[in-house]
């Protein structure tokens, strides 16, 4: 863990609880709001009841990272996530106030709210902050009578906390929609919309690896797909897409195909494992396996090689609260094919930086052709992408933003 940078005078303190700093969107925003905010002079620590530096982003070795609340289970018998996230949370909460000895001014939670009433109790405290990526209780089905009187006091303590805390923001317009709608007892509250940026520097700063150590034989058309492991993200319709794809081209130009779907893995996450075999059985059944590569819990160096090598990503979830990875790729120049729906409707200028379909895999494979078709679309509409990040999505107006709310 690296020491913090020196804070200017008159800042504020400025601890962030997040349930799992692992490698996602989510994590993304707050390693970048950390980061955001230390440079603008502030005091930052982040708290965690989990913290893997093998499985994070590269900078969080750059901020003051401390972890606590880690010994209780994360699950029961692999059930209860959602109750043992809210536990781990205010037992997290509970260690910062009573036994961490450390002065604050501002707390910025995200996920999980439960810990907002705990760090009320605190004497000294100006302000709880609450990012809503997305309402809990959207992201789980209630496939069953038990689950949804499991889930029942679970959702009323969801909105409940979130409604204690003293600002809320939200990721998208989307979100500030959908959140809304989902606490109709908050109905009175106007969540300000926050848009995720880039640490655009570190892009910059990344030496690219060697994308033959991914690819091992060159293609000429390489398509990207970057996502969790996780069966929300329907990793599927890419795979699906791919072999619609073949039956458009001819051999020569099918032999300069390849996809790379590269995902946060987590084998501690039951789910990662097994939707990571499921995938590798549909490419099988459709054989196109050959023409895959799986990358699991990549390096931002192999990222970056990706990037740089690819002719466009597929961005596959439907209603993405809002999706850090078409900012990634559009800084990079290269254009995104994503699901008309959620947050790539605000962060993607169709037929401009990329294409929005909906999740079928007739029109994904329809845009991906045209990449073929056409080599100089991913210079035009890359260059496109590039200049909407820096002008709408630049870390400088979301490190202003971001400062004003935590110091007003």
């Amino acid at each position: 863990m690296a020491a913090a940078a020196e804070a200017r005078e008159g800042a504020p303190s400025v601890f962030f609880l997040h349930p799992d700093l692992g490698l996602g969107g989510a994590e993304r925003l707050v390693v970048d709001a950390a980061l955001a905010l230390r440079a603008r002079g502030c005091r930052v620590q982040i708290w965690t009841p989990r913290y893997d530096p093998a499985r994070c982003f590269s900078e969080t070795r750059l901020l003051e990272v401390r972890t606590a609340g880690g010994w209780l289970p994360r699950s029961i018998l692999g059930r209860g996530h959602a109750l043992c996230a809210a536990l781990r949370m205010v037992a997290l909460a509970l260690h910062v106030l009573l036994l961490s000895g450390e002065a604050f001014d501002v707390f910025v939670c995200d996920q999980v709210p439960a810990c907002i009433p705990i760090l009320r109790l605190a004497r000294t405290y100006k302000k709880v902050l609450f990012y809503c990526h997305f309402p809990d209780q959207l992201l789980t089905k209630r496939e069953s009578f038990i689950k949804r009187i499991y889930r029942a006091p679970l959702d009323w303590l969801e909105e409940y906390t979130t409604g204690m805390a003293d600002c809320i923001l939200v990721n998208s317009c989307f979100t500030a929609n959908v959140f809304k709608e989902t606490f109709k007892s908050l109905s009175h509250i106007n969540p300000d919309v926050l848009y995720p940026s880039l640490n655009v520097s570190t892009f910059d700063a990344v030496i690219s690896a060697d994308v033959a150590s991914i690819v091992p034989n060159k293609k000429k058309f390489v398509f990207l797909s970057i996502n969790r492991y996780e069966r929300k993200k329907n990793l599927e319709l890419a795979l699906k897409a791919l072999h619609d794809l073949r039956g458009r081209l001819n051999a020569q130009e099918w032999k300069e195909v390849h996809l790379v779907l590269a995902g946060g893995y987590d084998e501690a996450i039951q789910e990662n494992v097994e939707y990571y075999e499921e995938l590798k059985g549909v490419a099988t059944k459709l054989n196109i396996d050959e023409c895959i590569t799986f990358l699991r819990s990549f390096s931002d160096e192999q990222k970056i090689a990706l990037l740089n090598n690819c002719v466009c990503v597929l961005y596959t979830p439907s209603n993405e609260h809002f999706g850090i990875v078409p900012l990634e790729a559009m800084y990079m120049r290269c254009p995104v094919i994503a699901v008309n729906s959620g947050g790539p409707l605000e962060s993607i200028a169709n037929n401009v930086t990329g294409f929005l379909c909906d999740p079928l895999p007739t029109q994904f494979s329809d845009a991906m052709e045209k990449f073929v078709k056409d080599p100089s679309l991913k210079r035009t509409m890359g260059t496109a992408g590039r200049t909407r990040v820096l002008e709408k999505f630049s870390s400088e107006v979301f490190s202003e933003k971001l400062y004003q709310y935590v110091c007003t």
